[in-house]
């Protein structure tokens, strides 16, 4: 896996034709990280802190007597569960002093992606002290939020330091570990989603950036035994390849190199989830759960031979499915199809020419008991998830989900060829 600090310098001379930058100025894991924040926070004087129930008590303190004085407010969030939605942006907003001149967050995947929404719209920086080695967006530019009850991913900008002390991410609950795992295994699913969207749709594509991700993917595999003993190499291993990946995604200003059907399967159990009161997997978890559904999906359309039935739209059964899955927030997903005109896009004929190319590269992602393999050796059973969502749930994620998000994956081959979810 690539240095981080010779990523962090970007690079000019890519044969995809891009100039790839990176804005972030400190990354540091490993030991004794937290006494390198006065230099980190040099340049700042009016900071606000933002933490969680669960994150500040590990460090919250220590941060603020480093800062000596620094510190002109807090928010901290008092519940055990943060979502990042419109109450939490505007809690934040609340105690943030006029002259802020620096956010600075102590936690993971919520508090950094609140950290990155809120500085970004304030034109302020932000910085990240890193409390589990849990998911990729440390380093990424987009912010992953819930507004009016939709997962979105709005552009926002990297952090200008990540901070991740080892003694701190090693102690993070097993299943945010895990949850980390299961977003750079689950890249096997997105990296090949990507090489579909350029075959079929043009999309840009990167050689450098998907081999950096495929890079991280094979640093980290085959640690779970280590990452569930918290072994420090594995933890660090996974730390920068979560943070690697991030930096590939400014790359390209985008998450195509890091999210594809599995993470549209995951957000669709996360929105569901919180619209009709059921439960749902740490983000990472569903993300490595998904990429298995996905490899089957992968097969099941190997097996497929055209020519190809037409495809048919009915926009009306459509609409009404999509009020059905998504209750309340259909509106939204009814209006974002309807602006990225996938639907009227889907073209059989493409697909029949393009076929053999098509299942060459469907045959370059591991198949299902492969990413079962994954699966079982961090610890994690296939059959307590398929129990824990149901036949149904699953089989509307493996045809709707695709609608939450503007992208074009496996899942699309999949609604337009009628294969569906199969256990």
């Amino acid at each position: 896996m690539a240095n981080l600090k010779v990523m962090l310098q970007g690079k000019s001379d890519c044969s995809c034709g891009r100039q790839h930058t990176c804005d972030i100025r400190f990354v540091e894991i490993g030991e004794n990280v937290l006494q390198k924040l006065p230099d980190v926070c040099a340049d700042f004087s009016r900071i606000l802190l933002i933490a969680d129930a669960n994150t500040y008590p590990l460090c919250g303190e220590e941060a603020e007597a480093l800062l000596k004085g620094k510190i002109a407010a807090k928010q901290i969030f008092g519940q055990e569960i943060v979502v990042p939605d419109e109450e939490a942006i505007a809690a934040i907003e609340a105690q943030m002093p006029t002259d802020t001149d620096l956010l600075l967050g102590i936690g993971s995947g919520v508090i950094n992606d609140l950290c990155k929404h809120v500085s970004f719209t304030h034109g302020i920086r932000y910085a990240i002290i890193a409390t589990a080695p849990s998911m990729d967006g440390y380093a990424s530019v987009g912010a992953a939020l819930i507004l009016e009850q939709m997962k979105v991913t709005l552009n926002a900008r990297v952090p200008y330091a990540i901070l991740a002390e080892s003694a701190i991410v090693r102690t993070a609950p097993l299943d945010m570990i895990r949850s980390g795992y299961g977003d750079i295994v689950g890249k096997y699913s997105c990296l090949n989603d990507w090489k579909l969207a350029h075959l079929l749709r043009g999309e840009y594509f990167c050689d450098f950036v998907f081999d950096s991700v495929m890079d991280s993917v094979k640093a980290v595999e085959d640690k779970a035994e280590a990452l569930l003993a918290r072994d420090p190499e594995a933890i660090r291993l996974l730390m920068e390849a979560l943070v690697n990946v991030g930096i590939m995604m400014s790359y390209v200003g985008n998450s195509r190199p890091a999210s594809g059907s599995e993470h549209h399967l995951s957000h669709y159990f996360e929105i569901t989830g919180l619209l009709n009161g059921h439960g749902y997997y740490l983000h990472g978890i569903d993300v490595l759960y998904s990429a298995a559904v996905t490899a089957r999906l992968r097969e099941d359309l190997l097996l497929q031979n055209s020519p190809f039935p037409a495809y048919q739209e009915n926009r009306d059964a459509w609409e009404k499915e999509i009020r059905r899955v998504y209750t309340s927030a259909a509106d939204g997903i009814i209006a974002l199809q309807d602006k990225v005109g996938l639907y009227a896009d889907i073209d059989v004929k493409q697909l029949e020419n393009a076929w053999q190319e098509v299942c060459r590269i469907l045959r370059e992602a591991p198949g299902y008991e492969k990413m079962l393999s994954f699966v079982t050796a961090i610890g994690l059973d296939i059959n307590e998830f398929n129990a824990f969502y149901g036949k149904e749930i699953l089989s509307d994620a493996v045809r709707y989900a695709k609608d939450l998000k503007d992208r074009y994956t496996v899942l699309w081959i999949a609604y337009a060829l009628g294969v569906g979810y199969r256990e």
